[in-house]
């Protein structure tokens, strides 16, 4: 018996500083939000986009790059300006519903997104992805969406974190969605709510 309870607890340690592997940004540290209409804030008013709440939150200053209409392909090519005129201290990629939309080739869409966490990793910066549902007609109408899976396969494909399940969940409740594919002002705020819990269970908030 003893043996289980020591097996079990050096397990939950090694989960536990799995989870945390980062370090903790402090207050002020430049932030890029690389994303499309979510990041920017469609269905809400000014200042009621994630980012804006994330960085009152974090106290981190939060570079929103959120672009309406981008597509994968798109947020790659502005991200080396990006990178050089910001030199942030962690990326956050919010891409890929835009490709889903306009039926771009998974196999193309899952190349963006590999090229896009190369090229902040060859900068030395970690970043996090935020995990987009897959487009269902059916699970938009019941209110009932989940992640494309592609997200998963490319966290652990290149080793970076994945925000799962929130996106979707708040995108399946009529009330907190200003549209079929954007969150409106509560929304948002769930959202930043969420990213803040994830981000400091993957240590880089305290």
């Amino acid at each position: 018996m003893t043996r289980v309870l020591v097996l079990l607890l050096s397990l939950l340690l090694m989960a536990c500083s799995h989870a945390q592997q980062h370090a903790a940004l402090p207050a002020g540290a430049t932030v890029l939000v690389l994303g499309d209409s979510i990041s920017y804030g469609t269905g809400a008013n000014a200042g009621e986009d994630y980012p804006t709440l994330l960085a009152a939150k974090t106290g981190w200053n939060i570079i929103n790059a959120g672009v309406p209409g981008d597509t994968t392909e798109m947020g790659l090519a502005r991200l080396p300006e990006l990178l050089e005129a910001n030199s942030p201290k962690l990326v956050l990629v919010e891409l890929g519903g835009n490709d889903f939309l306009h039926h771009v080739p998974r196999a193309r869409t899952t190349a963006n997104l590999q090229k896009t966490l190369a090229m902040i990793r060859a900068k030395q910066i970690p970043s996090v992805m935020l995990a987009i549902p897959k487009v269902s007609l059916l699970g938009a109408a019941v209110g009932k969406l989940s992640d494309d899976p592609m997200f998963v396969e490319l966290g652990k494909e290149t080793d970076t974190p994945v925000i799962s399940d929130e996106l979707s969940s708040i995108l399946g409740q009529n009330d907190l969605k200003s549209d079929q594919v954007h969150p409106n002002a509560l929304g948002y705020q769930k959202l930043a709510e969420a990213l803040t819990e994830n981000l400091k269970a993957q240590g880089f908030l305290r």
